[in-house]
């Protein structure tokens, strides 16, 4: 055999190559493959390599997407509309057309817009992870059916061997 790399044997498994057929090693490697565990929690193993920067933004940006943000920003433009409009009658710290309730609205999406594209990326590079682990999965399964049936072949092959062998005693 020319080369006996993990790869080339899983290449010649799915290719259903003839060049492995009665060789041992086809059957160890094979065993080697599939005897560890492939797949993760991507959710841990990522979590784990983020920095106090990047666990913040991350929160920062499930809050700042939340019914609870939401309503308590709410709560916060109409009293702030209301203190300055109704209750100082125009005459507070920021009359209509609230400059200042714009300049802080303004300077609040400056900040938020670029947090939660941070939070979004490290989202990206997790579901690319996920992708990655769902793919060797799906290789190792792929790799076991195919064993399987390599396996039930030999054992069909060997019954009609076994039947003919019978019948020809019969005779």
């Amino acid at each position: 055999m020319k080369n006996n790399s993990k790869e080339y044997i899983i290449k010649q498994i799915l290719e259903n190559d003839r060049e492995l057929e009665g060789s041992n090693i086809d059957e160890e490697v094979l065993h080697e493959l599939l005897s560890g565990k492939v797949s993760k929690n991507i959710n841990e193993s990522h979590d784990e390599t983020l920095t106090v920067g990047q666990r913040t933004a991350d929160k920062i940006a499930a809050f700042g997407g939340s019914w609870p943000f939401i309503i308590a920003f709410g709560i916060v433009l109409a009293s702030w509309i209301l203190l300055n409009a109704v209750i100082l009658n125009n005459k507070g710290f920021d009359p209509y057309p609230f400059v200042f309730l714009n300049l802080v609205l303004s300077c609040l999406a400056a900040i938020q817009a670029p947090i939660i594209m941070m939070s979004q990326n490290r989202q990206t590079e997790k579901d690319r992870l996920t992708a990655n682990n769902d793919y060797l999965v799906n290789l190792k399964s792929e790799i076991i059916v195919e064993d399987l049936h390599k396996k039930m072949d030999k054992i069909l092959e060997q019954q009609k061997i076994i039947l003919k062998e019978i019948n020809e005693q019969k005779k």
